[in-house]
């Protein structure tokens, strides 16, 4: 507030403090209208204090809180789940279109019925600020998916030893297989584990174990996650929050 708001502010608040001390020895007519008075100026209050209350309910935007395994040395939470986007949707949504800077759509529809959107979470359980809602109508494509690019700092430093842990908030219209692929490029060879997300509740965690994986460790470049959604005709899919942690697996 300004400092002539703050001054005014203080200035009603001893107004109304001296009415409320003077009540009891007000005239009929005096607190019919003190009671009328009131009644607009409560109304207005109560607004202000609802939209106050919710907003300052909502997760934060920018928030990176969410709960990280034991011994995580990198974790991240991509923009799009944490920071407004300067367009938040797109209709009919042609391949290898762009939301924000790090996710990617990949299909090939002919007639596109795809939109992706920018959603505010503004449930109690939401840690995410954002999520990111597909509604996908007639399909005539063989595939559709949404690639989203990791950070450099995921790979530094990445060996066999490690685990990387996918965790989601998955709200969906109707049945649907989600798989995810995360794709390790090393040299001239990309490294690609998939996992399905198991989906029996909102919340889905699925890790890929590097021990099993052909990498070398030497000449790692550059990492990515597929999320690849199945016969998606005719749905609505909203990833209410997606995460990433690595962490080293315990000795064997």
């Amino acid at each position: 507030m300004k400092l002539l708001d703050t001054v005014l502010h203080r200035r009603a608040v001893r107004v109304w403090r001296r009415a409320a001390q003077e009540a009891p020895g007000m005239s009929l007519d005096e607190l019919r209208r003190l009671r009328s008075r009131s009644a607009r100026l409560s109304h207005f209050v109560q607004e202000a204090r609802a939209v106050a209350e919710h907003r300052l309910a909502l997760p934060v935007v920018g928030s990176t809180a969410f709960p990280r395994p034991h011994g995580t040395d990198w974790s991240w939470r991509p923009e799009i789940w944490r920071l407004p986007l300067p367009v938040p949707g797109m209709a009919s949504a042609q391949s290898r279109a762009m939301m924000g800077r790090e996710v990617t759509l990949f299909h090939d529809c002919s007639r596109s019925e795809l939109s992706l959107r920018q959603v505010r979470n503004t449930r109690e359980a939401d840690l995410a600020p954002y999520g990111l809602r597909m509604d996908s109508f007639a399909f005539d494509g063989s595939f559709l998916s949404l690639v989203i690019d990791l950070p450099q700092e995921a790979v530094e430093g990445l060996t066999k030893r490690h685990l990387i842990r996918l965790d989601t908030i998955v709200e969906l219209e109707k049945p649907l297989d989600i798989f995810a692929r995360l794709n390790i490029r090393h040299g001239p060879n990309t490294e690609q584990i998939v996992r399905e997300l198991p989906l029996t509740t909102q919340e889905n965690t699925v890790e890929f174990d590097l021990a099993y994986s052909s990498i070398n460790e030497k000449r790692i470049e550059r990492g990515w996650i597929d999320l690849i959604f199945e016969t998606p005709a005719m749905s609505q899919v909203t990833l209410r929050d997606v995460t990433f942690s690595r962490r080293p697996r315990a000795a064997l």
